[in-house]
């Protein structure tokens, strides 16, 4: 039986680095990069590459903000970032909760990985089953993830990180803590899943109340470049008021959907703005949040 067990390992692990995510960082000015994951929902044909992810280098280090989906991914990334600087990548921001964010934090052992106690507790006690979930969903690209826990508490409103600031605002509304980034010095917000740009939002542990409220906020910084979640890069602000403005709707289509008394598939089956119909992936996730969220209208 051991010997078995060790043949179909050696199996599974001689295509666990076949994966090839064609990792392209792309310059957004003299030190700060960032990946632009594919709009699309995980498969195995792109390796869990959904997500952004982007990095800063400081004068002595990297500061990296998300991991990916994979260790595979992440490892990719690394020897991408070693293409541009051999500095070590000493700074890890894990910006919420959800997968496609951190599984890659294993390939940065040494690194100083930072959360939020809730960010930290949800990994800590959830990433076994998100790794379950993952190799499903992607297969043989999840094979050598493991889990790593952040291992440095976030709390302050000011981290400088060999001697670089970088301002943190705590917000929540696509989960129950939702970190941005903010380089005062460059004027590039890093808004993780708080921001999905011509992109349908993905709602799964969503407050939309909560999630406008910290849209408004996020309106009064003074940024040149955001960098979204999801979704390619903006340089106005006009990508937070069309976020805005999926979230009231989403919101009104459910609100209104209880006053009528309607069922699922009569409020899938609504005329929708002309203004959301060129998002990718609007009909897949439209349908999950009203799948996840309409229960809860019901119950209030």
């Amino acid at each position: 039986m051991k010997i078995l067990l060790l043949i179909i390992t050696a199996f599974i692990f001689s295509f666990a680095n076949d994966f090839d995510y064609k990792i392209k960082a792309i310059k957004l000015n003299e030190n700060s990069y960032y990946v632009y994951g594919k709009e699309e929902y995980f498969s195995k044909e792109n390796g869990g590459d959904i997500a952004n992810t982007a990095f800063i280098i400081t004068k002595n280090s990297v500061i990296l903000i998300d991991t990916g989906s994979s260790v595979a991914y992440a490892k990719q990334l690394k020897e991408q970032i070693r293409k541009i600087t051999n500095k070590p990548i000493k700074f890890i921001f894990n910006t919420h909760h959800h997968p496609d964010h951190f599984l890659g934090n294993y390939a940065f052992k040494d690194a100083k990985i930072f959360a939020t106690d809730y960010t930290k507790e949800d990994i800590k006690n959830n990433g076994e089953l998100y790794i379950s979930n993952m190799v499903n969903l992607i297969g043989k690209a999840a094979y050598t993830t493991k889990v790593k826990v952040p291992n440095s508490l976030l709390e302050e409103k000011e981290l400088i990180l060999d001697r670089y600031k970088l301002k943190i605002l705590y917000l929540n509304g696509h989960t129950k803590s939702d970190v941005v980034i903010y380089d005062e010095k460059t004027k590039i917000v890093y808004a993780s899943d708080l921001i999905f740009n011509k992109r349908a939002l993905a709602t799964p542990h969503a407050n939309l109340q909560d999630w406008i409220k910290a849209l408004e906020k996020l309106k009064t910084i003074d940024f040149k470049i955001l960098v979204a979640g999801h979704g390619k890069v903006s340089y106005d602000k006009k990508v937070i008021d069309e976020n805005i403005f999926y979230l009231k709707y989403l919101h009104s289509t459910l609100k209104n959907a209880v006053n009528e008394g309607l069922d699922t598939f009569e409020i899938l089956e609504k005329e929708h703005p002309k203004e959301l119909q060129d998002y990718s992936m609007f009909k897949e996730e439209f349908e999950r949040s009203i799948i996840n969220l309409y229960p809860k209208y019901e119950n209030q």
